[in-house]
């Protein structure tokens, strides 16, 4: 064959190959659309604005607490004033526990000395008949039978709960970013593993029965209160106790740090007698729902504008603080990304919508509702219309450090969509796709239907330190890190909006959920 034939055909190939490639390579927007997302979310940054909102304006929000119902309708307000379509508070699940707040917190030991204390009352406890003074007594009991030895002695006593929790010096700093070594090994595959035994977990129904015992008992002895130890650096921690509408109001239990308990605990053990005083008022409210809040920008496309580019985090948050780090952080960046989208004036082809959840510590109530009414019918194991129309879900909820990658939960499908994403804000830092699964928030509602549902990596700053505590205000967000994560879901949002393709369900879905729900 003729050389120069023979090169035409070469080039046509090639030409074809290019083309074909084309159709099937992933896209995203332009180099100046990357700009001018940075330039909004950094030069007109609201972040500030919306943190103090979320944090010192709204106050504790425990799922359906009256905090809770007034911070709904404060927040579809600002969802409004910002400019958004559809602002609106939805039933997502039902709650049997109610709603409870505590209007009075006044706690201190008075014997051998006075000394006021940090307390944090649990959450659907009971109250103090006003001002109570009492003995502090240690209940000790590893069985059932080592009750029988208080029973008849604790009436008018303040009971102290044995220690659970132990302080121990660390040497690592309070708070810490991911290393590169980090961030490469989360890079590989986590499927290959080596086979393991499963382990007991030992004699938990025993467990069980002996804590269900005691609180029996203590309530039968009419004691005045509970006291437990949580919480370290003098900050109590955050906890709930059993409790459902219409239940006789509970014994009033508090929690101390475990320096204040601890103190308390070695002097009765020494001989020494201890008193304390308690002023606690807890509401108990027939409120037995959990809402969601939603708005949205909605899809101009004629074909796509039904299908959602979900970004969620979860509203509620504990009692003791003002749930700063966890979880008004996730709903900080989410809103801020949602303004800065509208701000630039690109109609999406998709709809984005902000779903901002309800009861996510007490069980991810307001993220399976929403999948439960929008998704997948798990009673009737039936397939609803909004599961065809989910095509990305971007969930925040670990705190106000730095976006490095995100979990992609074994989906390889998923990884060309956010290597091509995700050229523009690697210099931001964001630079680790992980097939590992992450847990413990609301993705999870979603995943389990095999649906394309993600959360962050994120820099862990102090969190384990602060969550769950009085402490977690707003003084525990990072606020140049939060500015950074909304451009970054901003950018990946309006990708994902705009994309001609989307990120498949997992093979087999939703064939598997359904499957799984006959079972």
């Amino acid at each position: 064959m003729c050389p120069k034939i023979m090169k035409k055909i070469t080039l046509v190939i090639a030409a074809i190959a290019v083309s074909v490639s084309a159709m099937f390579a992933q896209t995203r927007l332009s180099d100046e659309t990357a700009y001018k997302v940075k330039a909004e979310g950094f030069s007109n940054s609201q972040i500030e604005q919306i943190a103090q909102f979320m944090t010192d304006e709204l106050g504790p929000r425990l799922a359906a607490s009256q905090m809770k119902v007034r911070s709904e309708q404060m927040v579809v307000e600002k969802l409004k004033e910002m400019g958004f379509q559809n602002a609106r508070i939805e039933f997502a699940y039902d709650f049997p526990k109610g709603g409870w707040d505590n209007q009075m917190n006044y706690v201190a030991m008075t014997a051998p000395y006075y000394c006021s204390f940090a307390a944090n009352p649990k959450a659907w406890s009971g109250s103090t008949d006003g001002l109570v003074k009492g003995e502090c007594v240690v209940l000790e009991a590893n069985t059932k039978e080592d009750l029988e030895k208080y029973k008849g002695k604790l009436a008018g006593k303040i009971v102290l709960m044995p220690a659970t929790q132990t302080y121990e010096m660390s040497f690592e700093p309070l708070a810490t970013r991911y290393t590169q070594e980090q961030l490469d090994e989360m890079e590989k595959d986590p499927r290959p593993r080596a086979m393991r035994r499963r382990i007991s977990g030992g004699n938990w129904l025993a467990a069980r029965e002996l804590q269900q015992a005691m609180a029996q008992m203590l309530k039968d002895e009419k004691v005045l209160a509970v006291v437990s130890g949580g919480g370290t650096f003098n900050v109590p921690s955050s906890r709930g106790v059993q409790y459902k509408v219409g239940d006789p109001e509970p014994t009033p239990e508090i929690v101390l740090p475990i320096e204040d308990h601890g103190r308390m605990a070695r002097m009765i053990a020494n001989g020494t007698k201890v008193e304390m005083e308690l002023n606690i008022k807890n509401v108990f409210t027939n409120n037995q729902k959990i809402n969601n809040v939603v708005a949205e920008i909605p899809g101009t496309d004629p074909k796509l504008k039904n299908e959602v580019i979900l970004l969620g985090a979860h509203l509620d948050s504990w009692h003791g603080g003002t749930g700063g780090a966890d979880n008004a952080s996730g709903c900080i960046v989410m809103m801020e990304a949602l303004r800065i989208i509208k701000e630039m004036g690109i109609q999406p082809k998709r709809t984005i919508r902000i779903a901002l959840w309800g009861g996510e510590e007490q069980g991810l109530y307001g993220s399976r509702g929403y999948a439960e009414n929008y998704l997948f019918d798990s009673k009737k194991g039936k397939v609803l219309p909004g599961y065809e129309n989910f095509a990305l879900y971007l969930n925040m909820d670990n705190g106000s450090g730095r976006f490095r990658g995100i979990y992609l939960e074994e989906n390889d499908m998923a990884v060309p969509f956010f290597k091509t994403w995700m050229e523009p804000i690697e210099s931001l830092g964001f630079t680790t796709l992980t097939l590992r699964k992450t847990s413990g928030t609301d993705h999870l509602s979603f995943t389990r239907f095999g649906l394309p549902a993600y959360q962050f990596i994120q820099d862990e700053l102090e969190y384990d330190r602060t969550y769950h505590t009085v402490m977690d205000t707003f003084e525990r967000l990072s606020l140049s890190d939060l500015q950074v994560d909304a451009v970054m879901v901003a950018w990946l949002a309006l990708n994902a909006a705009m994309d001609s393709e989307r990120i498949p369900v997992l093979p087999g879905y939703p064939e598997k959920a359904k499957q799984q729900q006959r079972r």
